[in-house]
């Protein structure tokens, strides 16, 4: 099935609306634009995103980039999902591009998701992208289709970790990382 303004116009029909009104004739084409742009992920090649920014370097301690904001829309509802992804890795003789690790969270985030896949994604691509000695992400985030629809909570957020290496087997590094996510942002 291809994605034209068709289908979405027979949707609008189905569910009571007149595509024709007024308010409604450039919607078949707005949505098709918006929904291109949520799934942007789809036609993304890793390498693509990563561009060859992965440096020699001796830098042996953590690297955390966190608070990257991401959308998402999942897989059983179709409905979107937000929040925050933090991310850090150790270095072991290489490192990556700092855009990079949002766009790996770009490239995953713009798919029909679940969090947990995406937060084990992220930490699985940044290990084979790097080989470092561990890697950890947290992804916070807030479900419409939890806040919209079934139990209706507007306040419930999810939170999914993924810990691989280091952060997986040394408690004490897995701690530092957490602690660096509590401490407050600077700008």
């Amino acid at each position: 099935m291809e994605l034209d303004e068709g289908w979405v116009r027979e949707l609008l029909s189905a569910l009571g609306e007149d595509p024709q009104r007024h308010g409604l004739q450039g919607t078949p084409r707005r949505f098709l634009r918006a929904l291109r742009t949520l799934t942007r992920g789809y036609p993304q090649s890793l390498e693509e995103v990563l561009g060859g920014a992965i440096f020699t370097e001796p830098y042996d301690q953590m690297v955390v980039v966190k608070d990257i904001d991401f959308y998402s829309l999942c897989e059983h509802h179709l409905l979107p999902f937000f929040g925050k992804v933090h991310v850090a890795y150790i270095p072991q003789g290489r490192v990556i591009g700092l855009s990079k690790i949002p766009r790996i969270v770009e490239l995953y985030a713009r798919r029909i998701q679940l969090q947990e896949r995406l937060t084990t994604q992220i930490a699985e691509t940044l290990q084979a992208a790097v080989t470092p000695r561990g890697v950890g992400v947290v992804v916070e985030g807030f479900h419409l289709c939890l806040a919209m629809r079934g139990v209706e909570k507007q306040n419930a957020y999810m939170t999914t970790s993924a810990v691989l290496g280091d952060f997986r087997e040394d408690r004490a590094t897995r701690m530092e990382f957490l602690d660096l996510l509590k401490k407050a942002q600077r700008r």
